[in-house]
């Protein structure tokens, strides 16, 4: 009976037109910042705020895998500050890569939103490259976009950020000013890697920057790790392998996720990057 009314209402009423496919969803997660806002972040994060928020944590002392950074400088490597979805000012680490718009940052998706959580996420949001002990020697970059993966945003799986941020003061573009390290895709697992990052430990509490070397190792969900006992602040740091101590320069195949403990963790992870980290790295330098 129903297949009968079916074929009637088709015969006396018009035709409907043909309902257009579905698109896809977008594989990217999309945050933008008015000029208002990012004027406002730059305001923002005063020195005396820097000071203050590295202050406001202590996670232990700093583990015997993570050394100063005694080599040339890391002018493309430097903290990323935020104000998080609880409202309280935080850190991470983020890296300058070479891009077409030559303004593209990669750090942890966990630097700029909450896993699984669409609408948590951060505000006022500043990159300062090369930062050491309350000096910003190349200035500091508003950022204008964040983008992660959907599955990030959705479902807390790659944790990887890339952000676009503005020029400088001066009118200089990000990577003019201080380089951009080369970035690989699909790159194999292993090999000497170094990890930086500015972590919340005793006695830096984020004013220097620090390394751990070792070999990378697959982990399991699409990670990898190294032996590193950086902790939080860390976060979003570049993992750099043929690496050259003199230049400063390598190739970024991952960022620091999280370690494997508290505050006694030995081995730090993050994710390999593929097709996701590819589509928001892409995504970005269009923007």
């Amino acid at each position: 009976m129903a297949a009968a009314v079916g074929t009637l209402l088709a015969a006396v009423a018009p035709m409907p037109a043909t309902a257009a496919p579905k698109a896809p969803a977008d594989s990217v997660s999309t945050v933008s910042y008015t000029a208002a806002e990012r004027r406002g972040a730059l305001a923002y994060w005063t020195p005396a705020r820097i000071k203050a928020v590295g202050k406001s944590v202590d996670l232990g002392p700093t583990g015997p895998k993570s050394q100063p950074w005694r080599g040339a400088a890391m002018k493309t490597v430097g903290r990323l500050f935020f104000v998080n979805a609880d409202g309280a000012d935080s850190w991470c680490t983020a890296t300058a890569v070479r891009s077409a718009n030559r303004s593209v940052v990669m750090a942890a998706g966990h630097c700029v939103r909450r896993p699984a959580s669409p609408v948590n996420t951060y505000t006022d949001l500043v990159f300062v490259p090369g930062y050491h002990k309350g000096a910003q020697p190349y200035g500091a970059f508003s950022v204008r976009t964040t983008l992660t993966p959907r599955t990030w945003a959705e479902d807390g799986v790659n944790d990887v950020a890339a952000l676009v941020v503005d020029a400088d003061a001066k009118g200089r573009k990000l990577t003019d000013a201080v380089g951009g390290q080369d970035i690989a895709f699909h790159h194999r697992v292993g090999g000497r890697t170094v990890a930086f990052g500015y972590p919340a430990t005793r006695p830096q509490r984020g004013e220097e920057l620090l390394h751990c070397t070792g070999t990378a190792a697959p982990a399991r969900s699409g990670e990898q790790s190294v032996p590193c006992d950086m902790n939080g602040g860390a976060s979003g740091g570049p993992w750099l392998t043929d690496f050259d101590a003199s230049t400063g320069k390598g190739v970024l195949v991952s960022v620091n996720s999280h370690g494997d403990g508290l505050e006694s963790g030995t081995r730090m992870y993050g994710p390999v990057f593929g097709d996701p980290a590819k589509q928001v790295y892409e995504r970005a330098e269009r923007g």
